[in-house]
């Protein structure tokens, strides 16, 4: 068994409002739900209008699995790379 989790770290540049900061990040969240069974939610900043953190924690079977939800998570974020700039991927790796 493989636990991986993290958060990622991103400035929206060109939010001018809530309302369209939560948009980018709700795609983001619901592209990475509909690929993986996932834990994932914004986790901070939740006031500021162009900087969200989103946390995320999945628990896959092989090393392979984990590694590929993780490239499929920074790969969704550079999809909305003209919404959002990825400040910050942290991330850990735990095997049992």
């Amino acid at each position: 068994m493989f636990v991986v989790y993290g958060k990622i770290e991103l400035h929206l540049p060109y939010a001018s409002s809530l309302k369209e900061k939560r948009k980018t990040v709700q795609a983001i969240i619901a592209k990475v739900r509909k690929r993986f069974n996932i834990s994932i939610s914004e986790v901070e900043h939740h006031e500021l209008w162009q900087r969200a953190t989103i946390g995320f924690a999945a628990v896959s079977a092989s090393f392979p699995e984990s590694d590929l939800i993780l490239s499929a998570l920074k790969e969704t974020v550079y999809q909305y790379s003209d919404q959002a700039e990825l400040i910050n991927f942290l991330y850990n790796q735990i095997s049992d």
